[in-house]
């Protein structure tokens, strides 16, 4: 590229950046606490940065309920550098998103050869788009973002050279191996991107790249998969075993679908369009390949703690990266575009008189605005109970009641909890995640047991609900066969059993409530009863709204 064409390129690359961080720091509300599920990764990050090793609660053995796996050891080595938990976890997600913006337009920019604004328009959209939402609420998102996109970059140019480099080729099946590292659905991500290249070069011009690949994965990325499966006893992350038994699931396969077009829908326009040629058809169908391959997969599992459709996030990167060749005038890029084509094209833009320029001109900047403000949008749909654009979610009680908790750690008090993010972390105390995504037995053994709660006899049971004391609990066999509400009910019937003390039913709403027995022969157990069933300051996570302890409240 010459100098005189990389000027405005570096302008423009620069001037995202200064988009970013304006709109991070003007618009994205970094005050606000870790997301519930977002803390559990930031508890396994501390643990290792503290030499602990990666487990749940200190001194137990390994679990691998992180599933964010190179995200949480790089917070953890940031951690150990001197760096906060939040300003690691944080870091990592904010430098990504920055790394992935410049991806975004290089690629469309020197691999399509597209059009500067077209490119910037690209970065743009992706600037104002969730990702900096998952930044604030303390995913790591963006850093498993990143690694689709640079792995999908590498792709791109594969599909172009004719011979490519070694190097080339082991730059894209390292940069696969990290995608697969950061999140397991990676490595199916990065299969699918080899099959992308496949589709387009021919197998027989793929050998080479399908044998480097394969010998990457094979050597790296199987003595990974050995030594996870030795260090924590099992092949893959426990959430697996929790959220991918059943089999395939129609339900979240159509909301993974859902959400991987509803995050990118603009873009939609050109893969369809790409279908008025045969060699731009082709093209759609090689870059749909990892996009709706990826979204595909997730019908394997349950859509719990998608929080902004985070899981299907990756491939807005790839879809931002794609669609340029796809408009192309019947040719893949414009390079292709024959001499005479152009000037024919700039003859006609000649023609136009200052009017016309100005409706023209005018016509794409509120074109492009409508395009940017739909990404911004999506911030608004990142989980069902948001109430405003600006906010996620609302004040939180059991950050508040973790605090206070905190207080004891230490100690060696044990919370049963079905809310294994904000009280375990902020609380310091060894917890039981009743639902068992951090709990190999639970996990495995398909839902918590009298007997496994009786080996910790935790100190504290919490649980949430849509029951209280006002609108008890109804043992149907259709409610049981529920298995969050059966669990509910072996966790209440066993404190009632063991003598526990209701200390509180925390809601705005009989409904939907929080509750928080206290076991009665421990020594500070007194104290807490009182502290919890007095505590003022519980406001609800739906709401924002001071919650009812329904505890006190007499059935009418």
């Amino acid at each position: 590229m010459t100098s005189k064409k990389l000027s405005p390129d570096l302008l423009l690359s620069v001037l995202l950046i200064i988009c970013s961080l304006y709109y991070s720091f003007t618009f994205i509300d970094f005050s606000i606490p870790p997301f519930e599920d977002a803390a559990m990764i930031m508890r396994y990050a501390q643990h290792l940065a503290n030499g602990h090793g990666i487990v749940w609660n200190i001194g137990e053995a390994p679990v691998d309920g992180a599933t964010d796996f190179l995200f949480m050891v790089a917070s953890a080595a940031l951690i150990k550098l001197g760096f906060t938990v939040g300003q690691a976890v944080r870091g990592i997600g904010f430098v990504s998103h920055l790394i992935t913006i410049l991806i975004i337009y290089f690629t469309n920019r020197n691999i399509h050869n597209g059009n500067k604004y077209l490119s910037f328009l690209s970065g743009l959209y992706f600037v104002f788009g969730t990702g900096l939402s998952y930044v604030s609420a303390y995913f790591g998102t963006p850093f498993f973002a990143l690694a689709a996109a640079s792995t999908w970059m590498f792709s791109l140019l594969l599909m172009r050279q004719q011979t490519p480099s070694f190097w080339l080729i082991l730059a894209f099946s390292l940069s696969g191996l990290i995608t697969g590292l950061i999140r397991p659905e990676g490595v199916i991500l990065a299969c699918l991107m080899l099959l992308s290249i496949i589709v387009m070069r021919g197998l027989k011009n793929s050998i080479s790249i399908i044998i480097i690949f394969g010998t990457t994965f094979l050597l790296l990325g199987g003595s990974y998969f050995l030594w996870r499966w030795d260090y924590f006893g099992y092949p893959l992350p426990n959430p697996f075993y929790k959220k991918g038994d059943g089999g395939w699931k129609w339900a979240t396969f159509w909301i993974s679908l859902g959400n991987t077009l509803r995050l990118s829908f603009p873009v939609l326009f050109a893969f369809i369009y790409a279908f008025r040629a045969k060699e731009t058809t082709k093209l759609a169908l090689v870059y749909l390949i990892p996009i709706i391959g990826f979204a595909s997969a997730f019908g394997l599992v349950s859509d719990e703690m998608n929080y902004g459709a985070r899981f299907q996030y990756a491939t807005v990167p790839l879809a931002l990266m794609s669609w340029i060749p796809l408009i192309s005038a019947g040719r893949v890029d414009s390079d292709a575009l024959s001499e005479s084509y152009r000037d024919q094209m700039l003859m006609k833009q000649n023609q136009f008189s200052p009017r016309e320029r100005s409706v023209v001109f005018i016509s794409l900047i509120l074109l492009s605005a409508s395009l940017v403000y739909y990404s911004w949008t999506q911030n608004c749909k990142l989980i069902l109970y948001q109430q405003t654009c600006e906010r996620p979610y609302e004040r939180d009680g059991r950050l508040e009641m973790a605090q206070m908790l905190a207080d004891y750690r230490g100690k060696g008090y044990v919370i049963a909890v079905t809310e294994a993010g904000l009280l375990p972390y902020y609380s310091g105390w060894d917890a039981i995640d009743t639902w068992g995504l951090n709990d190999q037995f639970i996990a495995h053994n398909g839902g918590i047991t009298m007997e496994y709660l009786d080996e910790y006899k935790p100190h504290i049971i919490m649980f949430h609900d849509y029951y209280s004391p006002l609108v008890p609990p109804r043992l149907t066999e259709a409610n049981l066969r529920q298995r969050w509400f059966s669990m509910t009910i072996l966790l209440k019937t066993y404190a009632e059993e063991n003598g526990y003390v209701l200390a509180a039913v925390f809601g705005d709403s009989p409904y939907d409530t929080h509750y928080y027995y206290v076991r009665n022969d421990f020594e500070d157990s007194k104290r807490l009863i009182v502290q919890i069933s007095q505590f003022r300051d519980y406001f609800y996570p739906t709401t924002g709204k001071r919650s009812i302890n329904y505890a006190e409240v007499q059935e009418p």
